[in-house]
């Protein structure tokens, strides 16, 4: 067997091919001084010997009876091919390239220590095929059968669950041209060393943990195909999005530190700034003094940058008109927008705008005048959710007006920050004779780089009805996202506790409102709510007008605080405590402690003061946390003293040596 290594910070990914040629497997994968070997040793019997190997990329035709990656259909009506290896390739990674009638080429490329990978295919035949299933990748993990996901619904996303599976196949997905509320496009396999896969696609997606007879776990992750499949021409060639594995020895606190990592990489390096936005305030009801007086107070307590929410434009009095039709209405701004936003920089504020630029009202302008480019399975009147419609950004010239729409309101007014909203499903089919996910997905990724390169300036928030476009793709795309609708402390808490398990906090846009709880509304303290919030990038919701003088106090003394150390939240190290999470880095970490009522908070029952192991410090240097000073193997085993009646804490550990 020929084998290749790609070696990552603290891990390496060996992939070989057999000397027959007929396709790629993985060899072993873990860290540098643990690589195991998950060879098969054997006779395998009643199936074909590709069934049972630990397979980089299945075709059917070279597999049977076990899952595979592709299935390709011809003019003969086959749904089998068998490529062979032709060569490979080394350069900023790996390819290694298989040919048949369909050309296929496996893309490896190390980053940290995740591993992309993605498959580009080629038809080299005189005829049509048709892509039935057309998956990134296949990762087989070495060890464990516990698979851990995320799932969710609007106001409770991000909640962690896991399965054990001895034996069988667990699947997760969306069928909704997004990525969807129900599940994130990530499956981990906890065991010794813990392995993670996300996939970085933000239309309709399957992610699988198959566990075969052996025990071998495999996870496959890819787009969903449509009904009719993607057909290739002759000549033509297919690329899949990419999918990162992960591993680390440090279990699935440690795996987070490695997406972390990667996609601080694909991140542009920005220091986050404290906004308002004004929805939970005001809603449709936009007047611009009203808008200014908020504005006041967020620059009293120290805000940066007011956002203007849902409303802005003409017809949208309430959620049933207005989408499409993207004019200020000068019955909210008399002055005109451009002196509103002058009276911000007066206050020493930036500007930021809410759009929804795929969705179109039926009642707008828009619809009237284009009705063809409303999205629409044919011969069928379009579904309508939540009183609005998709537009079909499948079309070239539906993506030319949505860009254009959106550079012209760049262009003409001083905004600096751009809530990016997308509030419905994607469910009309359109026309399956074209990759309709793939293009809507295709030009929504080329809109949101051309706004990166034409306005480098303008911060972009992703946001879908809350975390409904969380995925690798928009986390390189974006500077933040928005986790959840659910602003609640302690429902909040939760949601971040499961998106860090995926995603590094300088994405996590966090605000602090007077919002009761979906599931846990037990009362929290003002300062329990900034400490949430201030775990990510800070933000401000609440209706400013009605915060007492004492209110105001409390959160200009956070947001003081967080401007010192948000850019630590934003590329430190992160670790989950027992009660709270550390941001380490150097010369000093942060640590939150939160006190959930969970326990004997009422104090009823004789119990001993609580203390907090800390992480991520070296055991043989100082540490100052307030006006004491620990060594850091104590701080690491006895830990620091968690005590009320406060019911949060924001420590500062300062490294003294």
């Amino acid at each position: 067997m020929r084998t290749w290594t790609l070696r990552g910070t603290t891990t390496s990914y060996v992939v070989g091919v057999p000397d027959h040629g007929r396709w790629a497997e993985l060899v072993a994968w873990g860290p540098h001084d643990g690589l195991a070997p998950v060879a098969v040793v054997g006779t395998e019997h009643f199936v074909p010997r590709a069934d049972v190997e630990p397979m980089e990329y299945a075709v059917r035709g070279v597999r049977y009876t076990s899952p595979v990656d592709l299935v390709v259909s011809g003019s003969d009506g086959s749904d089998e091919f068998r490529p062979v290896f032709v060569e490979a390739r080394e350069a900023d990674g790996l390819e290694l390239e298989f040919a048949d009638v369909v050309r296929i080429v496996l893309h490896y490329r190390m980053v940290g220590d995740a591993v992309e990978r993605w498959v580009s295919l080629r038809n080299d035949g005189p005829n049509e095929v048709v892509l039935h299933r057309h998956d990134s990748a296949g990762f087989v993990v070495p060890g464990g059968n516990t698979v851990k996901y995320l799932w969710g619904e609007w106001n409770s996303e991000f909640q962690q669950a896991s399965v054990t599976l001895p034996r069988g196949r667990f699947t997760i997905g969306s069928a909704q041209g997004i990525t969807g509320h129900s599940y994130s496009p990530y499956l981990v396999v906890d065991g010794d060393v813990a392995y993670g896969v996300q996939l970085a696609w933000s239309g309709s997606w399957e992610m699988s943990a198959d566990v075969d007879t052996t025990g071998l776990v495999r996870i496959q992750a890819g787009r969903t195909s449509s009904s009719l499949g993607i057909t290739l021409k002759p000549g033509e060639t297919w690329v899949s999005p990419k999918a990162v594995g992960a591993c680390s020895a440090e279990g699935t606190d440690g795996l987070a530190r490695v997406f972390h990592e990667y996609e601080r990489a694909a991140s542009r390096k920005r220091i986050p700034k404290v906004l308002y936005n004004s929805w939970f305030a005001t809603e449709f009801d936009i007047r611009a003094e009203h808008q200014l007086e908020l504005a006041r107070r967020a620059a009293g307590i120290g805000v940066e940058t007011f956002v203007v929410d849902d409303g802005w434009f003409v017809g949208r009095s309430d959620d049933t008109g207005g989408l499409g039709d993207w004019e200020v209405d000068p019955a909210k701004f008399p002055g005109g927008l451009d002196a509103f936003i002058g009276q911000l920089k007066d206050l020493g504020l930036d500007f930021g705008l809410w759009v929804e630029p795929e969705s179109v009202s039926p009642t707008s302008q828009l619809a009237k005048d284009h009705p063809e480019w409303i999205l629409r399975t044919p011969g069928r009147d379009p579904i309508l959710i939540r009183n609005q419609l998709l537009l079909d950004l499948s079309r070239d010239d539906v993506a030319e007006f949505i860009w254009s729409t959106l550079d012209r309101l760049l262009s003409t007014y001083d905004i600096t920050y751009l809530k990016w909203d997308a509030n419905r499903p994607r469910l009309d089919s359109g026309d399956q004779r074209r990759d309709l996910d793939g293009r809507v997905v295709a030009n929504l990724y080329q809109i949101l780089e051309k706004l990166r390169d034409r306005h480098p300036k303008v911060s972009v928030e992703g946001c879908a009805g809350g975390g409904a476009r969380v995925d690798l793709a928009m986390a390189s795309l974006v500077d933040t996202l928005w986790p959840s609708d659910n602003t609640a402390p302690l429902d909040r808490l939760r949601i971040q506790e499961g998106f860090r398990t995926g995603f590094a906090p300088h994405l996590m846009s966090s605000w602090v409102t007077d919002a009761e709880g979906t599931h846990d509304g037990r009362e929290r303290s003002l300062d329990f709510r900034f400490h949430v919030a201030m775990a990510g990038v800070l933000g401000i919701g609440a209706d400013l007008s009605r915060w007492t003088d004492d209110q105001l106090k409390t959160a200009a003394r956070h947001i003081e605080q967080y401007k010192g150390f948000r850019e630590l939240i934003a590329s430190s190290l992160v670790y989950r405590l027992t009660t709270g999470v550390q941001y380490v880095g150097a010369p000093r970490s942060v640590v939150f402690l939160w006190e959930t009522g969970d326990g004997n908070v009422r104090g009823t029952l004789p119990t001993r003061p609580r203390r907090v192991p800390l992480a991520g410090l070296d055991p043989a240097k100082n540490y100052r946390v307030g006006n004491e000073t620990y060594p850091g193997s104590y701080l690491l085993q006895v830990g620091i003293p968690f005590e009320g009646p406060a019911d949060s804490h924001c420590l500062v550990v300062e490294h003294l040596d």
